[in-house]
């Protein structure tokens, strides 16, 4: 285990006391009598800023200036040509700060530098040079099937979209949602979380420093009970897209009703990684722990119930267990970490009420399941394996988001097949298994969005990504982001004068009919 850790060092980056909001026409959503939030460091505990609270009076200011700013066309009717030029300016500009940006993700949610800067911060990039490639390709439908028309269908953009994004990704996730969403001519508000509130900030103002005009993107900050209902009740919000969690996407949906505005929601997981016992062991560890404690278990990918055949299960467990034992946790700052603290004090001592939890049930402690207070005041959770004889366990059936894994053992495919699905969760699965049959059935029978096979955490830009059953509705992915965030228009032409029905001349007979 990594050593306590050292005071941030103020040179690395310039934070002002006060975080406020981000709207066009204005240098701050000032509020004198607004709600200050403290903004923590989870690597020590210690306040680092303040976060000002929007409340509804200062989202309807930045819906106003989205509806404005989609209405004056100036974004909204531009050229894909100059679309692709800020988007690809944009994306150069998220690379060539992306040191900054790491930085500011880690100090508000505590996840590991080296994590951000190899991993999401690229991806924030490549999100906005996938959408310039693919607005440059897309097309309109010609129908010439009915005689004598011609139907052309066309899109167009769907007006002002709110967006709520979480913490753990706050600018992978926010730069996909907004690419998405800008692409096709839409504006947008955005509330990222209040305990990640920097990183998107600056990405905004990367994005007018490449030609955005501003106003496109507005961002308001505060908690969900106050600055989330009020967005998701603002009048004049023709989409919400969420990334969340199901309670949260229930009150959403609830406010989006009311309007009939429609919703995309990516909620959570508690996804089931198999292991066959004709599988590579050695890739399926590595698999695993990357797929369970990457970006320190905070993540709704996480294969966190591994499920391993009985006849390898001594074997995988052993080796499972002491390369958890091993993991890297400390500093989020320093490059060598693996684990990094839990994003805010809340959340860390939710994952340890699971673990008090975990002593009234049949979960076998295999490691971790505490607290770590020698790394200082920091909210470290150390890495944790249960081994867990029944699927129906809180432990298996909810999503903890930590770095905790449950282990089962299973028989045979059947009973595979069964315990993977038997979850109210469908967003991913895992399969690790050189048997041709099996990965055709893993492929058919797992009820899950997207499913990786003998492979951790992969993503084509091109392919949906979303969940079945309570882990969401719709799907991301650019022909999805189309049917989202556009509005589809048919238009039927006459080609020529094709004969028009004749009424209103008075008195008529049936043999007039025949001859009209």
């Amino acid at each position: 285990m990594a050593s306590p850790m050292p005071h941030i060092e103020a040179s690395k980056l310039t934070i002002p006391d006060v975080i406020t909001g981000h709207v066009a026409g204005l240098s701050a959503l000032t509020n004198s009598s607004a709600t200050l939030l403290p903004v923590h460091f989870p690597g020590t505990g210690e306040s680092i800023a303040s976060l000002q609270e929007d409340a509804a009076a200062q989202v309807n200011t930045a819906v106003s200036a989205a509806r404005a700013r989609f209405h004056s066309g100036e974004w909204s009717q531009c050229t894909t040509t100059e679309k692709q030029r800020v988007f690809r300016a944009a994306a150069q500009a998220i690379r060539n700060n992306a040191h900054e940006l790491a930085l500011q993700e880690s100090l508000c949610a505590g996840l590991p530098f080296a994590h951000l800067a190899s991993r999401q911060i690229p991806r924030a990039a490549d999100n906005f040079d996938f959408f310039a490639d693919y607005i440059g390709q897309l097309a309109g439908e010609t129908y010439d099937q009915l005689h004598d028309y011609r139907t052309v269908v066309t899109r167009q953009p769907a007006g002002v979209a709110a967006i709520f994004t979480p913490w753990n990704a706050c600018l992978a996730l926010s730069s996909m949602q907004i690419a998405s969403c800008i692409a096709f001519g839409n504006s947008c508000v955005l509330k990222p979380s209040e305990f990640a509130p920097l990183a998107v900030l600056q990405l905004v103002r990367l994005l007018e420093s490449a030609g955005l005009p501003s106003g496109v993107v507005n961002i308001v900050n505060g908690r969900g009970s106050v600055t989330g209902a009020a967005l998701a009740t603002a009048e004049g919000v023709d989409r919400i897209a969420l990334t969340g969690r199901g309670n949260t996407a229930r009150k959403v949906m609830a406010a989006a009703a009311a309007r009939l505005t429609p919703v995309h929601f990516e909620l959570e997981g508690n996804s089931a990684n198999i292991i066959f016992d004709d599988a590579d062991l050695d890739r399926a560890i590595d698999g695993a722990l990357l797929s369970a404690f990457g970006n320190s278990g905070q993540i709704c990918i996480a294969g966190s119930r591994i499920l391993v055949q009985k006849n390898i299960a001594d074997r995988f467990i052993e080796a499972f267990v002491a390369r958890t034992k091993d993991l890297q946790v400390g500093d989020p700052l320093d490059d060598l970490t693996e684990v990094g603290p839990m994003a805010f004090a809340q959340h860390q001592q939710k994952i340890l009420n699971y673990f008090a939890l975990a002593e009234n049930t049949d979960a076998t402690l295999l490691t971790g399941g505490r607290a770590m207070p020698e790394l200082g005041s920091g909210y470290f959770v150390a890495p944790t394996i249960f081994k867990v004889a029944d699927n129906r366990s809180p432990l298996c059936q909810e999503e903890i988001f930590g770095p905790v894994v449950t282990i089962q053992i299973f028989n045979n495919d059947e009973d595979a097949w069964t315990i993977a699905n038997d979850s109210r969760f469908g967003l991913i699965g895992y399969c690790w298994t050189e048997s041709l049959r099996r990965a055709q059935a893993f492929q058919q029978r797992v009820d899950a969005g997207t499913l990786w096979l003998n492979t951790p955490i992969a993503r084509d830009l091109r392919a949906p990504f979303g969940g079945f059953k309570a882990s969401g509705i719709g799907r991301d992915g650019p022909r999805q982001a189309a049917d989202f965030f556009t509005e589809e228009k048919a238009t039927i032409a006459a080609l020529g004068q094709p004969a028009i029905r004749k009424m209103g001349l008075g008195k008529r007979t049936k043999k007039d009919d025949a001859h009209s």
